[in-house]
């Protein structure tokens, strides 16, 4: 895009002298090893406490009774069938002898972590209903666990509600907010209905100290809440402080918005979670875009803190500083996984560094006090928009180092060669889109490539590091996605306004979605009846958030249109907007590049595992993951496939992870080259972070088990434990 200009990206409260920031007063300087190890490998018994292994997100343990020597020798200690069938993406905890864990449908289970046998069940009742219509299920990636020392506490995101259980008995715990839970949706906006604001806790919140600090998952289009960071007591539920992801008036980047903005401006969200370094008391918040996701005619300038790597002073809410990681995002860029703390030996010197993992397929590496970044930061410059009412940023941000984890622009040479036929017709389709990298802003009417997809590169599983040596291991989707705008329509009928401005941006304005994570919605009518359809667009269903700004008579008029006749160009209708621009936009819809046959139309691989050393910067391998058992049988192997759910690193040597949709594999690899030591293959597709844990000194290494992103082959929900013979 021609020559680049360095230019400082971080804003902070501290000092910078020349690139260097100065401690904030009060802060420790000194770095505390958050994995004591244990006696003789697995001899003392190991815990996985928090999401990811530990508040610091390396997703790293200690462990080491299981090695490179025997990993292949591993075999199946105890399976768990939940009795449920829908996606299971939970990372579990492991706190004494007892395993804690979530199903399809929302339930909080224990079970005895060295035998599986079930202890207790915790069943909300919140929306079952509407979650388990057709086997989908809301997201619940894991829970919280809180300690003194004398009482203990277990919390539970369920949709819209926070739940605070007893450890011990699976019973709510009565003082804590309304009888045992709290709504979050109350005290997201200052005027009008609580219950009319819509957002799911999918990831667990941080517990520091005596508070539990959450985000949420918010819609998408308007109208959506905004992303507030909020911070609990984790004994009565109070609400001890807010910090606003939109700023309001008087506040840090509110002239990054249009005057005003906050009042109807929304998301800006922490949906997949956060870390925490302990001992200096400083949370650090990703956070995704701002609603709407493609067409921001509304919401002019760099939109802070949306797109943005927040680190806060836990106590308080306090921002230290930040770094906004894409500026007035119009591609959906959200930082997709939690960042890993870790301290490396850069230029001679140690530096206490957080990494944050990307969709555009980079890390971003920061001084974790300062904010400033160890590896030179560029903007760039980019295209301007042609759509009226938009104005895209000029520059976006790009690390000089490590290179990218993934591709970055599509080429002709890219496309596939599966087959002659294959490569033809995508050949031929290629040439009817815009490829022209990174941060193109979507035009009217035609499709432009987006690499890494929309579900790439990084995504919500996040890195492994291995706090001795600084190496980050990532996987990758390396998918090719579709995406552009279409105007409105003044004359269309209520019905398809409504789908347009709150269905068409998943399931397209055709309705044909992109299955099975956008289903489509053609016939529709045929397959759910209205009361179904209903329970759906008001409670929300696996990635679909509720809807409850559509009432009755809205909703009525949705369904008359989702059982017309199927949608034509010229009933494209008006995308929701707020602030009152001249000319709305809507998206075409999420649409993977797929040859005839369904497989990605460029050429493999189509999912990576990288390591990457962060000290220099530099990568010490990179591997396909994954494959697709139909391809590999006619002996095409090795392509890497789509993958969900992170790895987990062993003082072994050993990285265990699933995560593969197709092959339904777990597999476990060595961290020094990225050899292969040992597989499995899961009754179902392992899209979930595995956990590893010793109980009276035998190691375990756990994953749920339960498919959903593969339409071809079952779904179901277990947990499966291995361990030495």
């Amino acid at each position: 895009m021609g020559v680049s200009v360095r230019v400082a990206t971080i804003f902070s409260t501290t000092v910078l002298v020349a690139g260097i920031g100065v401690v904030p007063a009060g802060r420790a300087a000194a770095h505390q090893d958050p994995h004591p190890a244990p006696v003789n490998g697995a001899q003392q018994d190991t815990d996985w406490p928090a999401y990811n292994g530990g508040v610091d997100g390396d997703h790293y343990s200690r462990l080491a009774q299981i090695d490179r020597t025997n990993v292949s020798r591993l075999k199946v200690a105890w399976q768990f069938d939940t009795g449920e069938k829908g996606n299971i993406e939970t990372n579990p905890l492991i706190v004494g002898r007892v395993l804690y864990a979530c199903t399809p449908s929302g339930k909080v289970i224990a079970l005895d972590a060295a035998s599986g046998r079930s202890l207790w069940t915790f069943d909300s009742t919140v929306d079952n209903r509407d979650r388990t219509i057709g086997g989908a299920s809301q997201p619940s990636r894991g829970l919280a666990y809180w300690t003194d020392g004398k009482s203990a506490r277990l919390f539970a995101g369920v949709m819209n509600y926070l739940y605070a259980v007893d450890p011990a008995t699976g019973k709510p715990i009565p003082e804590f907010g309304d009888s045992g839970h709290i709504d979050l949706r109350k005290g997201l906006r200052d005027e009008g209905d609580y219950t009319q604001q819509s957002i799911a806790l999918t990831t667990p919140g941080v517990i520091y100290k005596d508070l539990i600090i959450v985000g949420g998952r918010n819609p998408e289009t308007h109208p959506a809440p905004p992303g507030d960071i909020r911070a609990f007591d984790v004994r009565t539920g109070a609400l001890r402080w807010t910090f606003h992801t939109i700023p309001r008036p008087g506040e840090f980047g509110y002239d990054t918005w249009p005057p005003d903005a906050w009042k109807d401006a929304g998301a800006a969200n922490n949906w997949t979670g956060m870390t925490l370094d302990a001992e200096r008391g400083i949370i650090y918040v990703p956070t995704g875009s701002a609603v709407f996701d493609f067409y921001g005619g509304d919401r002019i300038g760099n939109d802070l803190f949306a797109d943005t790597l927040l680190a806060l002073d836990a106590a308080t809410g306090k921002r230290l500083w930040h770094f906004q990681g894409v500026h007035h995002d119009i591609w959906d860029r959200d930082f997709p996984s939690p960042p890993a703390l870790v301290t490396v030996n850069h230029e001679g010197r140690s530096i206490d560094a957080i990494a944050q993992t990307t969709k555009q397929g980079v890390v971003y590496l920061f001084d974790r006090v300062s904010g400033a970044p160890v590896f030179p930061i560029e903007e760039h410059p980019y295209p301007s928009s042609d759509v009226p009412g938009e104005k895209a940023s000029p520059t976006q941000p790009m690390p000089v180092a490590p290179a990218p984890f993934a591709r970055q622009r599509l080429t002709e040479d890219m496309l596939t060669t599966r087959t002659p036929a294959a490569h033809d017709w995508a050949l031929q389709a290629f040439r009817s889109l815009r490829s022209d990298g990174q941060f193109v802003p979507f035009a009217v009417d035609r499709q432009t490539i987006v690499l890494p997809g929309f579900d790439g590169g990084a995504e919500w599983g996040g890195p492994a590091v291995d706090p001795a040596t600084g190496v980050l291991y990532v996987n990758a989707n390396e998918m090719a996605w579709m995406g552009g705008l279409t105007p409105d329509n003044p004359t269309a009928g209520p019905g398809a306004k409504i789908y347009q401005s709150q269905c068409a941006i998943c399931h397209g304005v055709d309705r044909a979605g992109s299955p099975p994570v956008f289903p489509s919605l053609v016939g529709v009518g045929q397959r759910l009846s209205d009361a179904q359809i209903t329970e759906v667009v008001s409670h929300g269903r696996g990635r679909m958030p509720a809807l409850p700004n559509l009432d009755s008579a809205k909703i009525a008029q949705l369904l008359d249109y989702l059982k017309s006749a199927a949608a034509t160009p010229s009933e494209h209708a008006p995308s929701a907007m707020a602030g009152g621009t001249s000319a709305h936009y809507g998206f075409t819809g999420y649409r993977k590049f797929l040859d005839p046959d369904g497989y990605p139309a460029i050429a493999p691989p189509w999912g990576t595992l990288s390591a990457i050393d962060l000290n220099t910067g530099k990568f010490l391998w990179k591997i396909p993951l994954g494959e697709y058992p139909a391809l590999a049988a006619q002996g095409m192997k090795d392509t890497g496939s789509e993958n969900y759910g992170g790895p987990v690193l062993t003082a072994g040597g050993v990285l265990f992870i699933g995560a593969t949709v197709y092959d339904h594999k777990f597999r476990a690899f060595d961290s020094h080259t990225g050899q292969l030591l040992w597989e499995t293959e899961l009754p179902f597709a392992g899209i979930a972070t595995p956990a590893t844990y010793s109980v009276d000194g035998k190691q375990y290494v756990v994953i749920a088990a339960s498919g959903g992103r593969d339409p071809k082959s079952a779904v179901g929900g277990a947990y499966i434990a291995f361990t030495l013979p």
